[in-house]
């Protein structure tokens, strides 16, 4: 199981995640598209890359808006995982608009 990293490193990470926050003991972000099916599509991507990478997040979908949950959850927190795949989503959603 990865370590939780310190807030300092989350806090230094989320500066170049823009729209990233933390909440609750894990990262959230929003994102809203033209219309359902390019947030679909973006869905799609990311599931794509979930799976490679193991990791899952917690999503909800409406219409054009997804809204995504980043927390290793048998760590109990924030770590390296979370920022990873984060990263990876932040790619992904500047390349579906």
């Amino acid at each position: 199981m990865p370590p939780l990293l310190p807030d300092a490193e989350i806090d230094a990470a989320l500066r170049s995640l823009p729209g990233w926050t933390r909440r609750d003991g894990a990262l959230h972000a929003r994102y809203t598209f033209a219309d359902f099916a390019q947030a679909f599509a973006f869905m799609t991507a990311v599931a794509a890359e979930a799976e490679r990478q193991q990791h899952h997040p917690d999503w909800r979908n409406v219409w054009s808006k997804v809204e995504i949950t980043l927390s290793t959850h048998d760590a109990g927190g924030i770590t390296e995982r979370d920022l990873t795949l984060a990263r990876t989503i932040q790619s992904l959603a500047a390349a579906a608009r």
